[in-house]
């Protein structure tokens, strides 16, 4: 099957780093710009722009919140309207007594002890995140260093066969295909002609990545780990025996031996100390007297000279009007394609074609078997099984007690997932643990489960880019006095989550300080 736009731009940033995807999205027609690296931090105006005029945002999720902030120091008048009572959209993260509610009526409690939490949404911010990153300066955001690879972590490719350590997945695989290729540079196999020189320098370099012996055979290496560790008087150390290479050909096994290439997984990674609300509510407390919680958008009306917002009070039930001179949406497409509005039919029909993508996490309370009997410490466990991975704490290292994330799944193995009753997904997580960390199941506890199609405001994760791509040169047009920002309107082939939604709304921003300046415009009371 043909590689998509998406996944070709993915799995060339995996290689070759953003230069090289920007390159590619060039060669593709698709606007670099939108990239987090075009959309330099210090690249917005600072001179007061807005003279008053009236801004609408709405969605305070960390589009919305961007623009507004942006907006307000501008100079513009700001209200920033959000259905939830709280901030931050899909960066959310979720402590012990706070509910979590699905669009079925079904609702969880979170039982987690004070100090521990789970991020329900984005969990990490990569070093290249540079927006992100930049207003966690301005903010004030403390951050701590995230781990998401660990050699000691585990994979399960095969439920027949015991769990691999990653550390014996990755370097037998490497030794064993260094062999094989070393096998041809000696037949002189390969399909380009290489010299002498550069057949000596190749093999020089398999036996050394691959650990090979002296005749470039693998016998296993010191990297894969050890039966017995180099010890103390007689205990000498014993390598493992390096699996056979039928076992590394598992297609399962790959995302195990692959994730930390991924540029949203190598290091440094970084995560906000506390739970990555930290930053949603940074700029709430920037945005005081502009955020309204518990106002749901029903209606969004464009006319000549102004906008007018209809929204409902949820705490008091009555319905709201609100004119502005300008509309900044930062709804995800599909949400702004249920409102009652006038935007034009190709507007319309081009927010109704894009569809939200799947993602689940069950989380659960539990002592630190994983440190204690496995020496993890942070980053993330695979296996062939529907909760599909386990990611670790990164933080409270020798603790008591940490929350473990049981199933981490996304795509179809989570839209099914998700289907599942409560207690079916939290089971399946459990199962997950047991065949990964035999005999440590049943010390689980206070397990929470979030699928997050079922969640209300949000119904989705992200879009789903493989279904359809959302039209980027219609939607990106300003809408008579409406502007339209979400994650899903910069290109995030390479996986820039917040940042794209922090792109997407400077970009917005941008076209309104210019939009501002070249025709002001009769403020509306």
């Amino acid at each position: 099957m043909p590689l998509t736009r998406r996944q070709l731009i993915a799995r060339v940033a995996a290689v070759g780093g953003l230069q090289a995807a920007s390159a590619v999205m060039g060669l593709l027609g698709v606007n670099g710009a939108a990239l987090a690296a075009a959309e330099n931090y210090a690249s917005l105006p600072t001179a007061s722009v807005g003279k008053g005029a009236s801004v609408v945002v709405i969605g305070a999720g960390i589009g919305g919140l961007v623009s507004a902030y942006e907006l307000q120091k501008a100079g513009f008048n700001v209200t920033l309207l959000e259905a939830r009572d709280r901030v931050g959209g899909r960066n959310w993260t979720v402590r012990g007594g706070d509910r979590v509610a699905y669009t079925d009526g079904s609702a969880q409690v979170a039982q987690f002890d004070d100090g521990f939490y789970l991020n329900a949404g984005p969990g990490r911010i990569p070093s290249h995140h540079q927006l992100m990153l930049g207003y966690c300066r301005e903010l004030g955001v403390e951050l701590d260093v995230l781990v998401t690879t660990s050699r000691n972590a585990l994979v399960r490719p095969d439920l027949s066969q015991p769990p691999i350590q990653i550390r014996q997945a990755v370097n037998d695989s490497r030794g064993h295909f260094s062999e094989l290729l070393a096998k041809a540079v000696n037949r002189n196999a390969l399909d380009q002609e290489l010299s002498a020189a550069d057949r000596s320098h190749l093999l020089s370099f398999l036996k050394t990545w691959g650990d090979l012996s002296d005749k470039l055979q693998y016998l296993g290496s010191a990297r894969s780990g050890y039966k017995v560790w180099p010890g103390a008087g007689d205990q000498r150390a014993q390598k493992n025996d390096p699996l056979p290479l039928q076992t590394l050909l598992n297609p399962a096994l790959t995302t195990a031996l692959m994730i930390d290439e991924y540029p949203e997984f190598s290091h440094t990674i970084l995560k906000h100390k506390g739970g990555m609300d930290r930053i949603p509510k940074a700029f709430a407390q920037r945005l005081q007297g502009v955020v309204r919680l518990g106002a749901e958008v029903r209606s969004l009306h464009n006319h000549a000279d102004f906008v007018e917002v209809g929204y409902r009070d949820l705490k008091s039930g009555s319905e709201q009007r609100i004119r502005a001179d300008y509309v900044i949406s930062a709804l995800p497409l599909p949400l702004l394609a249920k409102v009652d509005s006038n935007l034009s039919a190709p507007v319309r029909k081009a927010l109704g074609a894009v569809q939200f993508g799947y993602a689940n996490k069950v989380a659960w309370q539990a002592p630190r078997f994983w440190e204690r009997d496995y020496q993890i410490y942070g980053g993330l466990s695979f296996i062939n099984q529907e909760a599909s991975g386990l990611w670790y704490p990164s933080g409270g290292f020798n603790q008591a007690q940490g929350v473990l994330v049981a199933a981490y799944n996304n795509g179809e193995t989570a839209r099914k997932f998700g289907e599942k009753s409560l207690a079916e997904q939290i089971e399946i997580s459990r199962q997950a643990v047991e065949l990964l960390h035999p005999g440590h199941a049943r010390e689980l506890g206070k397990p929470l489960a979030v699928a997050w199609s079922k969640i209300p405001y949000a119904l989705g994760p992200w879009l789903n880019h493989e279904v359809a791509e959302p039209d980027y040169s219609l939607l990106n047009q300003a809408q008579g006095r409406v502007y339209l920002t979400s994650d899903g309107l910069a290109h995030s082939g390479i996986g820039i989550w917040q940042e794209s939604a922090a792109a997407a709304a400077r970009r917005v921003v941008r076209q309104l300080f210019e939009r501002s300046q070249a025709s002001p415009v009769k403020q509306t009371a």
